[in-house]
């Protein structure tokens, strides 16, 4: 049984991937409940969460430094999960320093409380915007800084501090970069999430750009990734986790299609920072760590509309 933080637990990754340790390890989970998205809402996350078992949960701010090496030291974790981050693409061309703050200051943070702590692996999440607006599919050697929006440059630069302090102190650094998570209790600034509440409010959905293609991973894989990542990877490495399929967006629409034949769309234009395509080459992840993503993209989005349906009032 490991010792494990997971940073970021009571938002969308954090909840499922804690349920999924919960069945073999001890969790501590942090999280400061930031409003990004209601702390109402996470708090029920938390509440899942205990339906699995028992967790130590703390709230804290990780751009206390001082705050946040000493909390990572008292709990001495064996391995460091640092899912917490401010998210969202729109978001950050509106406020691109908070995302200095929370996406690259409290990565160093954590970073640092984990080499003090003596932790032996750290796992830090990082996203598919590291690799700007490529043509895919995308290998893990393809990201080189030609970000388009602030929030990817804030995960590109973190990425380039979790190698400082996997040199600094000598844990197992592993980064692994999500492509568009989606599944029950998703992200509500996400495509997908916004698209459901929409229709199930009987409004139309709204589409920016065209043409755009997601490679859409299920959540169930996105911890699968995390977790053989964890137990897997004999040394410090950076994995793609995504569905390794890319969705064209009139894919999408005609399977919302069959679950809401009422939907109207309204067509607008493309929005700043938005890149055309993500889509992941897994093969390293496949054969170094035995991934194998199994939700095919129309039974998720079943499952996650069916979700959706039963728990309408949190989207």
């Amino acid at each position: 049984m490991l010792k494990i933080i997971v940073t970021g637990g009571a938002g969308f990754i954090g909840s499922h991937l804690a349920r999924r340790l919960l069945e073999n390890h001890e969790v501590y989970i942090i999280d400061c409940l930031h409003p990004y998205y209601s702390p109402h809402r996470k708090r029920i996350h938390l509440d899942w969460i205990k339906t699995i078992g028992d967790f130590h949960f703390y709230n804290q701010d990780l751009r206390d430094r001082e705050g946040t090496i000493q909390l990572i030291k008292e709990i001495s974790p064996e391995v460091v999960i640092h899912l917490a981050a401010l998210p969202g693409v729109a978001y950050s061309i509106n406020q691109p320093l908070e995302y200095v703050d929370y996406d690259i200051k409290a990565t160093i943070n954590v970073l640092e409380g984990a080499g003090q702590s003596g932790a032996r692996q750290v796992i830090f999440a990082s996203s598919s915007s590291v690799y700007g607006n490529q043509k895919g599919p995308f290998h893990e050697d393809m990201a080189c800084g030609k970000v388009i929006s602030p929030y990817a440059a804030a995960k590109y630069a973190a990425e380039s501090y979790c190698h400082v302090y996997e040199q600094l102190y000598g844990f197992q650094m592993n980064i692994v970069r999500f492509f568009t998570v989606y599944g029950p209790w998703g992200r509500p600034d996400m495509a997908i999430g916004l698209f459901i509440k929409s229709l199930l409010n009987g409004e139309e959905i709204h589409i920016f750009g065209s043409g755009s293609t997601r490679d859409y991973t299920y959540i169930d894989d996105i911890v699968e990734g995390i977790y053989l990542t964890m137990i897997k990877s004999t040394g410090s490495d950076t994995f793609n986790i995504g569905s390794g399929r890319p969705i064209k967006m009139e894919q999408l629409l005609s399977e919302l299609k069959i679950h809401f034949p009422a939907m109207v769309v309204k067509r607008e234009g493309p929005r700043l920072g938005d890149v055309d395509q993500t889509w992941a080459d897994i093969s390293k992840a496949v054969h170094q760590l035995g991934f194998k993503p199994k939700i095919a993209f129309s039974l998720g989005l079943k499952e996650t509309v069916k979700w959706a349906r039963e728990y309408e009032k949190f989207l």
